[in-house]
């Protein structure tokens, strides 16, 4: 943009009365998180309120909009290694659109962020999505009639999956897949309609249906006009063109527990009937698993058929096809991954389980309706939950949602389906735990698992009591160990009371006379509490032997790289109260 037409801008900025919705204004911000988290408010600001664009401008004085300039230089700004702009476009997701510009103001240099709006979801930074309420920064999520708006107005673009498709027929579309289609659909419409009596009569006025009516019928196509949703479900193989640049392959790839690729198989249109395939190679053993109270095993398949599938066909319901990646199913002797391109369009995994709604929008939304009439996918919004719900219900590890880029850059969702328990006694009475939501167990799972979780999870299992430690050390309370029976774990995990260490160290120079700091760290370090690293061991014990000597009941001597602990009051001290 050009010098006159920046200045036009600034003029039209400086002349509102106040901050607005879409415009910040700042001195020397330049903290990199705290522009992220402005891209992210004011991108989603200025897509809720209509605007074409927002603003943050450097070098204006708050509130008197008095032009005092600024030395903040996004051009030679670093983030670690990064360049600024780079971290920030690969910190907000979907990427948001932004430039900078330098303005040379009369008053003083000038830098304006200018950022486009929104467009196919809320923008997040570091995958929290931001808003701007009057002239304050906070989280979407905290603002659920906002939140819920914006998604109804970013839900209005163009679908592409229910486009239709230029020069592709009927004829591309494939018959044994149009047959699968017949029947899933007539199940579909059978199992909606409410009246027995009516089920009959819908089985015949169907078999007699051509296949436009059927296609019409089940809103895979448009008067008979293929749409993308038509193809990648029905699609012949060779017809997959017709959707470049979209990847229409699925892939199943077999690893051993060294994580090295022992097979594979590659798969491609019709979706309906691939994933049935797909579903075939996965080698779903049977596994012993002992119920609890009783002392019998019982055969049971390492994984639900029924979570097997819903997580394959998630992936093909909410892949971003634009992004040109296939789906795909790594198998490891302990776990199913699952993984597409995309953006995770709900708010949270969390946010899925605590609401009984689905989100205002979809990214395919013509082929999540297709799915859900051919019987692939339940209804909108409650597959994840059941999902959850099933593995709870088998006494397994929940599901893992991992969201984050590929190596290319290109945000992904990847699912991890364990498939094997964990700590059998704890995995099964937290499942039980009636009085704990369905998304406290997630959040409990991922402590069991060693898993991060948000601050304002961490604020709540505290609060509840459920969690104790320090970040990123978190481990399960007092209260769940005795639910779990895991009391000793607990006690090795959380440690002993400090006067318990201090008394192994007073002990310890009342028989011995004198000690190293080596002979203290030998004599405490396998007393200290699991969850430690040997840094915050190191550190523990420098503290207790610091409260120690200000209690006057012990004392170094010598050198400081030599020196030894002896029992007594430290003579140094003594000698500084006196002249004190």
């Amino acid at each position: 943009m050009e010098q006159h037409a920046l200045l036009d801008v600034l003029e039209r900025l400086l002349a509102l009365p106040n901050e607005a919705g879409a415009v910040e204004f700042k001195s020397n911000l330049d903290k990199s998180e705290e522009i992220g988290q402005y891209i992210s408010a004011l991108a989603n600001s200025a897509a809720l309120n209509g605007h074409d664009r927002a603003w943050l401008v450097w070098g204006i004085e708050d509130g008197t909009h008095a032009v005092k300039g600024t030395t903040f230089d996004p051009f030679r700004h670093k983030e670690g290694n990064q360049s600024l702009i780079m971290w920030l476009q690969q910190m907000t997701s979907p990427r948001a659109d932004f430039q900078f510009h330098e303005l040379a103001h009369a008053q003083g240099r000038v830098v304006m962020l200018e950022i486009h709006p929104a467009r196919s979801a809320p923008v997040a930074f570091q995958h929290v999505r931001y808003i701007r309420i009057d002239s304050h920064k906070t989280k979407l999520s905290e603002h659920a009639d906002k939140e819920a708006r914006l998604w109804g107005l970013l839900g209005q673009k163009a679908d592409w999956s229910g486009e239709l498709v230029s020069g592709a027929t009927l004829d591309d579309l494939a018959p044994e897949a149009i047959a699968m289609a017949r029947q899933r659909f007539v199940e579909y419409l059978v199992k909606t309609e409410r009246d027995v009596e009516r089920h009959a009569q819908i089985r015949h006025e169907a078999a007699g249906w051509d296949v436009p009516t059927l296609l019409n019928k089940a809103k895979l196509t448009k008067q008979g006009r293929v749409t993308r949703a038509a193809l990648l479900l029905l699609g012949k193989d060779e017809s997959a063109h017709f959707l470049a640049p979209a990847d229409t392959k699925m892939s199943w790839v077999l690893r051993d527990a060294g994580n090295t690729t022992i097979s594979s198989q590659h798969f491609s249109l019709p979706f309906l009937l691939s994933t049935d395939k797909v579903f075939s190679y996965i080698r779903n053993v049977t596994i012993e698993h002992m119920p609890d109270g009783t002392l019998f095993p019982t055969a049971i398949q390492q994984y639900d058929p029924w979570v097997i599938r819903e997580a394959l066909h998630n992936c093909i319901a909410h892949q971003d096809y634009l992004l040109g990646g296939k789906i795909n199913v790594v198998e490891h002797p302990d776990r199913l991954v699952f993984s597409n391109l995309g953006q995770f369009i709900p708010p949270s995994v969390e946010w899925m389980l605590e609401h009984q709604s689905p989100p205002e929008h979809y990214r395919n939304q013509w082929l999540i309706d297709g799915m859900i009439r051919l019987r692939m996918i339940d209804q909108v919004g409650s597959g994840i939950r059941r999902m959850f719900q099933t593995q709870r219900e088998r006494y397994f590890p929940l599901p893992d949602y991992r969201i984050d880029e590929n190596e290319l850059g290109k945000p992904r969702v990847e699912v991890t389906l364990p498939g094997q328990i964990l700590d059998a006694k704890y995995t099964q009475v937290l499942m039980k735990r009636d009085d704990l939501p369905l998304r406290q167990v997630l959040l409990l799972d991922r402590v069991q698992k060693g898993h991060g979780i948000s601050p304002e999870a961490i604020k709540e299992l505290k609060g509840l009591k459920l969690i104790e430690g320090r970040s990123p050390n978190f481990f399960v309370s007092a209260k769940v160990a005795e639910w779990t029976s895991q009391k000793a774990h607990y006690i090795r995990t959380r440690g002993l009371d400090d006067n318990y260490y201090q008394q192994l160290v007073l002990e310890y120079l009342g028989r011995y006379k004198q000690a190293s700091r080596r002979d203290l760290d030998d004599l405490l370090r396998p007393k200290l509490p699991d969850v430690l690293d040997d840094p915050q061991k190191r550190n523990k014990i420098k503290n207790l032997l610091q409260a120690l000597r200000r209690q006057g009941r012990i004392h170094p001597e010598g050198p400081r790289s030599a020196a030894v602990w002896r029992l007594g009051a430290d003579p140094l001290l003594d000698k500084n109260k006196q002249r004190a």
